[in-house]
């Protein structure tokens, strides 16, 4: 092969796979993950615990802002809704910026986004929560945007927000952390397993 023709298609496999759309989320089916649609978040390890919900347990708001994992696996929670960064694309994508939303028709649906919590410092946590912004990506919406990973074969959420690119974030997995048995959605060096089974 001629070494100029070589080279410049050498040169040419990285703008390719820069192009290249990330690898979609896939449901407990196999099918892809889409914006729009509701889906429970289920634990893959049986006997970790059911699915998620919105619960006051340490606020007392009228809209419910802590987030909980059932204790029981039976119990699938309430069922999310995915919102993009990109809203022209409908498949969630691997380590994408994206909302996540409860889906509950109450006057409390718009207020049950996900959203990195202030530092606990009695707890010395960082809790998720709900309250967040959907959508207007930036600096003030920082804390509203998470990603979801491959975990081996399964599934977890990161708080590694891209949509400010000037800003300082922190990093990390969101796992369970648990107090008085009580499972909340946190900040952890122990990624929550997940799985996603949707409903509608």
């Amino acid at each position: 092969m001629n070494p100029l023709l070589l080279l410049l298609s050498l040169s040419i496999i990285p703008f390719i796979l820069a192009g290249s759309s990330p690898s979609p989320v896939l449901d407990i089916k196999g099918d892809k993950v889409q914006a729009g649609p509701n889906y429970f978040v289920l634990a893959v390890i049986r006997g970790n615990g059911g699915g998620l919900t919105p619960f006051n347990v340490k606020q007392n708001n009228t809209c419910p802002r802590d987030i909980m994992q059932w204790n029981d696996d039976v119990q699938e929670g309430l069922p999310v809704v995915f919102t993009r960064l990109d809203a022209k694309k409908d498949v969630v994508g691997l380590s994408t910026d994206l909302n996540v939303r409860f889906f509950t028709p109450t006057i409390c649906a718009r207020e049950t986004i996900w959203k990195l919590g202030p530092y606990d410092d009695k707890l010395k946590q960082y809790f998720v929560v709900t309250g967040g912004v959907e959508g207007n990506p930036g600096p003030q919406t920082l804390s509203s945007w998470f990603k979801i990973e491959k975990f081996e074969k399964d599934y977890k959420f990161v708080f590694c927000p891209s949509v400010c690119k000037i800003c300082k974030v922190i990093c990390k997995d969101v796992g369970i952390f648990t107090k008085d048995g009580v499972r909340f959605l946190a900040l952890s060096d122990t990624p929550f397993r997940v799985m996603f089974k949707k409903i509608f």
